[in-house]
């Protein structure tokens, strides 16, 4: 997790995830290099470790025959997630040369985000609890994972429903009450400038 987030967003959906995800933790920093954590769980000879980051040299679990995942991943993967704005991911990537070693897993994105007030790069680009929900079901289907994900988006759409009705009711505090009684749609929310994402890193 990018510091900015560690410190700022106490509701972030990195936190959120934690909590939800039993055998998951928290890694606070941007060059991982030498961190020591990053480092002990790169070294376990009884685990693989991979990268969920999108690029063209990847596994991909949304096209990848489920018998395939085992033999690729092990029975006891470890997976990183960068959680960050998309800029400060890449950053986080750029500077951690030990995770950029690492094998990369990825998804076809099939729903559109319900971060209804966080506008995204893309329409490809999740959140973190929504990404983890993606990758757990498609592990599941590889029998990787046995985990319950009936409810495990249920926090967070009960703070985005939370966060909306704030955002629609002009006696809130704490929040600029709308003259509307309606949420403007996400994609009026961009700013007029032109994003690019890049996945790959320069070489």
């Amino acid at each position: 997790m990018h510091p900015k987030e560690y410190k700022k967003e106490r509701n972030g959906t990195g936190r959120m995830t934690q909590l939800q995800l039993e055998n998951s933790e928290i890694i606070v920093g941007v060059d991982f290099i030498n961190n020591k954590r990053v480092n002990e769980i790169l070294g376990n000879e009884n685990s693989r470790s991979f990268l969920l980051y999108p690029g063209e040299d990847n596994f991909n679990l949304s096209v990848r025959s489920s018998s395939e995942f085992i033999p690729f991943m092990g029975e006891n993967p470890h997976i990183f997630i960068l959680d960050g704005t998309w800029p400060c991911a890449r950053k986080m990537l750029k500077m951690s040369k030990n995770l950029q070693e690492l094998k990369r897993v990825s998804f076809d994105n099939e729903i559109v985000s319900k971060f209804l007030f966080k506008q995204q790069p893309a329409p490809l680009c999740l959140s973190t609890i929504e990404s983890v929900y993606t990758v757990l079901n498609l592990l599941k289907e590889g029998n990787l994972e046995h985990c319950d994900t009936k409810d495990f988006l249920l926090p967070f759409e009960k703070m985005v429903d939370y966060q909306v009705k704030c955002m629609l009711d002009p006696s809130t505090q704490n929040y600029r009450p709308y003259t509307k009684s309606e949420l403007t749609p996400k994609n009026q929310y961009k700013k007029n400038t032109q994003r690019n994402i890049v996945f790959e890193l320069d070489k």
